[in-house]
């Protein structure tokens, strides 16, 4: 695996390393000494998945107070999303910043996003599957949310009409 920073502080993306063969290819996508090595989180108590049947559904922007706060790790297995995260933490030097990032079958990418950032994807392709490990257990009554077109974070998404939840639709802005 190849870990990289993101221009926001304890994110990262993650590229497998394939090894191919005239079957096709294999490549670790989860490893516990390489995550610590990089002081990264490796416990997690949930793997989650999300299907998005048509192009431009948005989920998100999401989060956990603390303490119930959680990393999670992602992957998109079929079709591909534009991955966003907003840094939460006020003692960040990336502040309120935000990241995207294309995740998708053919680049295999991950991101990993620590706790205190707001998450969300929106699908590019029709047909999505996402998967994501998640080190907390989800608690309803710390659940937090950003609208997804907050003008104070400027997120270039691919559509101005995504197909949204009345409850992610909802959320305040920051």
């Amino acid at each position: 695996m190849i870990i990289q920073p993101t221009s926001l502080h304890g994110a990262f993306t993650i590229d497998v390393c394939k090894h191919e063969d005239n079957r096709g290819f294999f490549a670790r996508t989860f490893c516990v000494e390489t995550f610590k090595n990089h002081h990264l989180e490796t416990v997690f108590m949930q793997q989650n998945m999300s299907v998005s049947n048509k192009k431009h559904t948005l989920r998100g922007m999401h989060y956990q107070h603390q303490p119930h706060g959680e990393v999670k790790l992602i992957r998109c297995l079929r079709g591909a999303i534009l991955d966003v995260i907003i840094d939460l933490n006020p003692n960040s030097r990336s502040f309120l910043n935000h990241y995207s990032v294309e995740l998708s079958e053919s680049n295999n990418r991950q991101l990993y996003v620590p706790t205190g950032f707001a998450h969300g994807f929106i699908s590019l392709t029709d047909n999505v599957e996402v998967s994501y490990l998640v080190s907390a257990n989800y608690t309803p009554e710390s659940e937090g949310g950003i609208r997804w077109n907050d003008p104070k974070f400027k997120i270039d998404w691919p559509t101005e009409a995504p197909i949204i939840s009345e409850k992610d639709r909802n959320w305040p802005d920051f």
